[in-house]
């Protein structure tokens, strides 16, 4: 049962929550009340309650002094924040903290309660499917952003390994519909190019309000690109397909009107057109990066792809997925010759012919965003490789010519080439580490080399090589051993005939698997079974 705590110095408000939804039918333990922040915290320390309700206003200690004391915590608990309209603008602060929503008690009813504890629940239910994904040092919000934005960037080798990848993360595609926008966001109180240091908090806080308030209006995934660029997967129904200019034009800007009031950032957005199959998703996302600068130009803060605009310009948009093959390599493998073979590749290009600015900005960029999801700790790894400017990675969009923006790729390739190296050989024993581990949770399953390389990202032949030199034997020999030693366990126990054990650990036939059991253990399962 998940455990929620309930906090508030009202007691008709506690009891009100209490009687407001069947908390049993929803797996929902309630692990007890408190009346102030500091007696709730001794719960929080004891009882570990996967979810609180707390109002703002209490005494000893207010509801954001307990969220922000639970900080600390190596797992605190989902919060969500009862407000009253004039705590309103506490909602800022709350929004720093990562609330997961926020209710306003003269509007709170069933339905309302109801869609804040099925979000919260959401989010639990994504956790515990984390232990099922092989770690490959990333946790599985970086996996699927990982995902989505090699899915923008059209970097998917075949439907196979897309929907492997799609299964193994738990990511669903049943919308009638789906479009990208390409958002930025602009400090009003300081130059549109630079991004002081001092500004990164800012930023971070208003990403955060777009997650809290746009999903009210859409279902949506949001994908923070770089510190000041972000990209909004849109799902939409049946219905909504035919309205979601108007749809997404009010998503926006009410939630652009929200962030400007609150932080003075303003949003810029360009939405791509509309398809219906999701691996189309990276034209869409083409399309708006291919229209933006025309949204600069613009009267509003919100444009289409497939708007009748006379005056438009033809923009320049790098298809980054030309470089494909080797970027799967060189990340997948965190192989430094690959990356610096590719980087090389794109800036031969562009020395060549230097009038194709935008075509330069847009390749660094693209690479920025594929860099930023693929390294764990990304921001603060690119951030360490760009320590010589005050604006970090984000000197990229100071650059005004084909030669400035090459130098920063220059950069970005040498400082990413020495992560590498360091890295290379803990990545390998960390990837084998998860491969063993995802044979021995799937040994009932048909386990294939192929099948591997797509959970993994890593080619068939990359796959078997690193595992035969970090392994004390090969791919096929360890399935084999990992299976017998199963069906071992199976003919200990007596309960199955040796074709059902057959069957169930994936084998072709009995013949094939007794065969295989043989070459392993030097006797056949009968021989096995019949040991004095």
């Amino acid at each position: 049962m998940v455990q929620l705590l309930i906090v508030d110095d009202e007691p008709l408000v506690q009891i009100g929550i209490r009687s407001m939804l069947n908390w049993e039918s929803m797996g929902i333990e309630i692990a007890g009340t408190a009346t102030n922040g500091r007696q709730a915290y001794d719960i929080i320390l004891e009882k570990h309650p996967e979810i609180v309700i707390t109002d703002i206003k209490m005494p000893i200690m207010d509801g954001m002094q307990l969220i922000e004391k639970c900080q600390s915590q190596e797992h605190p608990p989902l919060f969500i924040l009862l407000t009253s309209y004039e705590e309103f603008a506490l909602v800022k602060q709350a929004i720093s903290y990562q609330v997961l929503d926020y209710l306003v008690k003269l509007e709170l009813t069933e339905d309302v309660l109801n869609a804040a504890i099925q979000k919260a629940l959401g989010i639990l239910e994504k956790e515990r499917k984390q232990a099922a994904i092989p770690e490959t040092g990333s946790d599985l919000s970086l996996l699927q952003d990982n995902f989505y934005i090699r899915l923008l960037l059209n970097l998917f080798e075949t439907e196979e390994q897309f929907a492997t990848q799609c299964d193994l993360l738990s990511v669903r595609f049943t919308a009638a519909g789906y479009t990208v926008a390409y958002l930025e966001m602009q400090n009003t109180r300081q130059s549109a190019s630079a991004v002081a240091s001092s500004d990164i908090t800012l930023y971070r806080s208003s990403y955060q309000m777009i997650r809290n308030l746009i999903v009210k209006y859409v279902p949506c995934r949001i994908l923070f690109l770089d510190t000041t660029h972000l990209a909004i997967i849109f799902s939409l129904t049946k219905e909504q397909t035919g309205s979601y200019h108007q749809l997404l034009t009010d998503a926006l800007t009410q939630t652009g009107d929200m962030l400007y009031n609150y932080y003075s950032i303003r949003i810029l957005a360009s939405v791509g057109s509309l398809v219906e199959n999701p691996r189309d998703l990276s034209a869409a996302y083409s399309d708006a990066r291919q229209i933006f600068p025309d949204v600069r130009q613009s009267d509003s803060a919100v444009i289409f792809a497939d708007e009748d605009n006379p005056a438009r310009e033809e923009h320049n948009v790098f298809n980054i997925a030309i470089f494909k093959d080797e970027l799967q390599k060189a990340f997948n493998e965190y192989d430094p010759e690959a990356l610096s073979a590719v980087f090389h590749d794109i800036i031969d290009l562009f020395s060549n012919d230097k009038r194709h600015y935008s075509q330069a900005l847009s390749a660094a960029s693209n690479v920025l965003h594929l860099t930023l999801s693929c390294l764990s700790n990304g921001e603060e790894q690119l951030n360490q490789i760009f320590s010589d400017s005050a604006n970090g990675y984000n000197c990229l969009y100071e650059a005004e010519t084909v030669p400035q923006v090459l130098s920063w790729m220059t950069v970005l390739c040498d400082g990413l080439c020495r992560l590498f190296s360091e890295h290379n050989k803990d990545y390998k024993n960390r990837t084998i580490s998860a491969v063993k581990k995802y044979i021995i949770e799937h040994v009932d399953e048909k386990i294939t080399l192929n099948q591997l390389s797509d959970v993994f990202n890593i080619s068939p032949n990359y796959l078997s090589i690193l595992f035969s030199k970090y392994n004390d034997m090969g791919f096929i020999d360890y399935v084999n051993h990992a299976k017998i030693e199963c069906a071992k366990e199976m003919l200990d126990e007596g309960t199955l005939k040796i074709y059902e054990i057959s069957d169930k650990l994936g084998y072709e036939s009995a013949f094939y698997f007794s065969r295989v059991f043989k070459k392993v253990e030097g006797v056949s399962p009968r021989d096995y079974i019949n040991r004095t």
